[in-house]
C-alpha cells in the first residue's frame, strides 16, 4: 500500500493535469530558498565580517588566509542552514498548494468519490507556519545527533520521517474530516504514515530532486489517505 501510494505520487509529478500545481510549488520553493540564501549571507556579512575585520589589522600576514577560510566556513554554514530549512519550507509550500494538488488527484484518480473541501487559506497558512517551527526544532535536534556515531544519518530520516509523514497525511485527511478526526486517523495508521514519511525523507535527501518534495509528498499522502479510508470503510 505504501509503495503503491509512492508510485502513484511519483506518477502525478509527470501528469499533464498536475503541471500547473507543480510549477507553482516548484517556483515558490526556489524563490524562498533564494531569498533565504541572500538573507543569511547578508546577515553574515553585516554581523560577522566586521568582527573578522577587527582581527585582520593586527595580523596582516594572515589577512588573506583568514578571509579565504571565513568564506569557506560561511559557505558551508549557509549550505547547512538551507539543508535544515528545506524540510519546513516544503511544509509551508505544501500547505499553500495541497488543495490544488489534491483536487487534481481526486478528480483524475478517484472520480467516483465525493470531492474534498479546501482548507481556508488563513487556517492553512497558520497550520503550516506552526508546523514549520516544529520541523526547524526537530532538524536542529537531529543536527546535534549528527555528532553521535551510529545515530547521525538515521536521526535525519527518523525526525523528518515522523514529522513530514504526520503533517502531510493530516493535510490530506483534513479535506474530508475535522482536524481532530484527521489526527485520530493518523494515529490509527501511525505505522503506515511513518513508513510513508521515511520515503518522503529519502526523497528530501536527494539534491535538486528535493525541490519537488511538496508535490511528491502531497500526492503520495492523498493516495495513502484514500487507501486507508477504503480499508477502514471496508471493515465497517
Amino acid at each position: 500500500m505504501i509503495f503503491e501510494a509512492a508510485r502513484r505520487g511519483a506518477a502525478n509529478l509527470l501528469s499533464p493535469t498536475s503541471r500547473s500545481a507543480l510549477f507553482k510549488s516548484l517556483g515558490l520553493t526556489i524563490l524562498i530558498l533564494i531569498g533565504l540564501w541572500f538573507g543569511l549571507s547578508g546577515t553574515f556579512e553585516h554581523y560577522a565580517m566586521p568582527w573578522l575585520e577587527q582581527l585582520v589589522p593586527g595580523l596582516p600576514d594572515w589577512a588573506g588566509w583568514l578571509g579565504f577560510v571565513a568564506g569557506i566556513v560561511a559557505g558551508l554554514g549557509l549550505a547547512l542552514a538551507l539543508g535544515i530549512l528545506i524540510a519546513p519550507i516544503t511544509a509551508i509550500v505544501a500547505g499553500l498548494f495541497l488543495d490544488d494538488i489534491a483536487e487534481v488527484i481526486e478528480r483524475e484518480d478517484y472520480p467516483a468519490d465525493p470531492p474534498g473541501r479546501a482548507m481556508p487559506l488563513g487556517a492553512a497558512i497558520t497550520q503550516s507556519a506552526q508546523f514549520m517551527l516544529v520541523v526547524i526544532a526537530g532538524n536542529i535536534f537531529a543536527l546535534f545527533l549528527l555528532l553521535i556515531p551510529g545515530i547521525n544519518i538515521a536521526a535525519f530520516f527518523l525526525v523528518n520521517g515522523y514529522l513530514l509523514g504526520r503533517e502531510y497525511f493530516e493535510f490530506a485527511a483534513m479535506r474530508f474530516h475535522s482536524p481532530q478526526e484527521a489526527r485520530r486517523l493518523r494515529s490509527r495508521n501511525s505505522g503506515s504514515v511513518f513508513l510513508a514519511g521515511l520515503i518522503i525523507a529519502a526523497f528530501l535527501s536527494v539534491p535538486i530532486l528535493n525541490l519537488l518534495t511538496p508535490m511528491f509528498a502531497a500526492s503520495m499522502m492523498v493516495h495513502l489517505f484514500k487507501m486507508t479510508e477504503r480499508r477502514r470503510l471496508a471493515r465497517v
